[in-house]
């Protein structure tokens, strides 16, 4: 009787490791159809990042290029600016000042005539002086 017991017991371990082999292939499978899936799927994409990369890089070489003409423009400008302003700065102030004084000479009214005298009438009196009253800006 123990040995037709035992003779059970393994059957039933058998059975449960066979069972356990055929879901660990089944997964196996599973997984292996998986890898190869996504391996189809990575060449591609690694290749179109590849060619992304090697498109951005030769248009950074462009920027660059781009980049150190501008500054050359910018060095070329500041250095016309200077040459510019040393060659026609002083003079050009000088005729400037000068044209300002002539049209201020020019523009200087004659004097007036000298005012008439005024004549004092005993016993009236004059009117208060305004207060706050307005300045005159002449020119000269």
């Amino acid at each position: 009787m123990a040995g037709i017991l035992v003779a059970v017991f393994w059957a039933i371990l058998v059975s449960f490791i066979a069972l356990v082999l055929v879901r660990l292939a089944q997964t196996l499978k599973a997984t292996t159809k998986l890898v190869s899936d996504v391996s189809e799927q990575a060449v591609p994409l690694l290749s179109e990042a590849s060619a992304t990369v090697r498109s951005a890089n030769s248009q950074l070489a462009r920027v660059d290029s781009i980049a150190a003409d501008v500054q050359e423009v910018t060095a070329n400008a500041s250095a016309l600016s200077s040459t510019v302003s040393s060659a026609f700065g002083g003079p050009l102030v000088k005729v400037a000042a000068f044209g300002y004084g002539v049209r201020r000479a020019i523009g200087r009214k004659p004097a007036a005539a000298p005012a008439p005298e005024r004549t004092v009438v005993i016993g009236k009196s004059l009117p208060s002086a305004r207060r706050g009253s307005r300045r005159t800006r002449g020119k000269g």
